[in-house]
């Protein structure tokens, strides 16, 4: 096992279906987990996801609002769909509306909806890493001077973030090209909930090799891995996840100890923060994990 410190983090209940959102429950969900101490509490786009799901920005603020401590991020948001000085903007308010805890998480994701979104296929690539520094000088820059391929700058946004010089940025992705990315214009790297664990491994030994090539102590670059998780529901949580990915393959889900071996093996392929996707019976799943699992971990 890693000697490093692990943290643990929840996902944002986002599954919900027209018309059933329960805000007390909402908030009931978000108290317990912060007085678990969970790390942070993630949500994630998916604009036109195949199953009904709530926008991440709305959420993370909602959750801003009822917590105190816990810390809100998104993972990730697919950044070549938003305009950047946009996002950048409401990505500045909520930092500063929660008192400097948020943690930003970005990913390219694919072609196939760009159409969807008026948004070209020729230098997506270019445009999602001109758009990351673009936001970073609009946090961290008096003055903004941004003169690129996609996008050009004289300007200022004000306030900046609450967190200097700006939140954490993650970069999302799972090939080499992707964590190329991540030591370039991140400040961690998540790993997708549908990548296989062992894949996962192989994605950090890359990642390691890359921050040595840059210079990077890696000590200071955060590696954390989204887990699929239930304690004790493998065929429901198989059938989401087959409706989202077409396959099951990348869950941790089964009795306890299964549970407990599963997220072991995610951490000693380096995850230093595991984010618990629960899907489904979220606030169950909360005790359960709590009670029965998270204990042989810590």
């Amino acid at each position: 096992m890693t000697d490093a410190i692990t943290r643990f983090a929840v996902s944002l209940p986002q599954q919900v279906a027209d018309g059933t959102f329960d805000p007390g429950e909402f908030r009931a969900y978000l108290a317990r987990v912060e007085e678990l101490g969970f790390h942070s509490a993630w949500t994630r786009e998916g604009t036109l996801s195949p199953v009904p799901t709530l926008g991440p920005m709305e959420v993370m603020t909602y959750a801003a609002a009822c917590t105190e401590r816990l810390r809100i991020g998104c993972a990730v948001f697919v950044s070549v769909l938003h305009q950047p000085l946009q996002l950048a903007k409401s990505l500045s308010t909520l930092d500063q509306l929660s008192r400097g805890r948020l943690e930003i998480g970005f990913g390219l994701g694919g072609r196939e909806r760009l159409g969807s979104f008026g948004v070209s296929p020729d230098g997506f690539v270019t445009r999602f890493t001109e758009g990351i520094e673009l936001m970073k000088a609009c946090w961290s820059r008096p003055q903004v001077s941004f003169h690129g391929r996609f996008f050009q700058v004289e300007a200022a946004m004000e306030p900046k973030t609450y967190q200097k010089p700006h939140p954490p940025v993650w970069i999302g992705g799972h090939r080499p090209a992707a964590i190329r990315r991540a030591v370039r214009h991140g400040d961690g790297f998540v790993g997708a909930g549908a990548a296989t664990t062992a894949a996962f491994a192989e994605q950090v030994r890359t990642l390691r090799a890359e921050l040595e090539r840059a210079g990077r102590d890696p000590a200071r670059f955060g590696v954390a891995k989204r887990v699929y998780v239930s304690v004790g529901e493998e065929d429901r949580i198989g059938e989401q996840l087959r409706h989202l990915y077409g396959t099951a393959e990348s869950a941790v889900a089964g009795p306890p100890e299964a549970v407990v071996r599963g997220l072991r093996e995610v951490i000693e392929a380096g995850a230093d923060l595991v984010l618990l996707d629960l899907m489904t019976d979220e606030a169950q799943q909360l005790e359960r994990l709590a009670t029965d699992v998270l204990p042989a971990l810590l």
